[in-house]
């Protein structure tokens, strides 16, 4: 028996009916004959006797992986120089929401919660537009304060 396939009439204590199991004692089987797992005849990884075992399809069992459901909704803020906002709401491609007006105020506290590097550069864009409507509002004041002037001089 050395070196020989030994099959299951000689090795087996299977009952009748089942086929004979086949062994293999050198590692290597005759073509067609599978063998025993971990005895490739090639040296395998630790001991240089065992082979990795055959890989089965799917995930092992106590497999803790589970697949994530990914939800993809876009949140749109713009605004405009004036400093008009407005927010926009889309889950996948349906539309929830659409120009829905929203304060500076709002937008500026959304930006600090979200993340500090969306916080600056929307305090800079809020501080311009602010500047520009003080602007606008100390033209408007002069123009006012001219026009009171002119009315004052028809009087008279």
């Amino acid at each position: 028996m050395d070196d020989d396939l030994v099959t299951g009439d000689e090795t087996s204590s299977t009952g009748p009916g089942t086929a004979p199991a086949a062994t293999v004692d050198s590692g290597t089987a005759a073509p067609g004959q599978p063998t025993e797992p971990g005895t490739t005849g090639e040296p395998g990884p630790g001991t240089g006797e065992e082979a990795a075992p055959k890989r089965k399809r799917g995930r092992p069992k106590g497999s803790t992986a589970r697949t994530t459901r990914v939800v993809t909704m876009t949140l749109t803020v713009s605004g405009s120089a004036d400093g008009d906002w407005q927010a926009e709401l889309k889950n996948g491609s349906t539309w929830v929401a659409r120009g829905l007006p929203v304060t500076a105020s709002a937008v500026s506290a959304a930006a600090a919660a979200l993340h500090a590097d969306l916080a600056g550069p929307v305090a800079e864009l809020i501080e311009s537009a602010r500047a520009a409507k003080a602007s606008r509002v100390a033209e408007l004041e002069a123009e006012l304060e001219q026009a009171r002037k002119d009315l004052a001089e028809l009087e008279h």
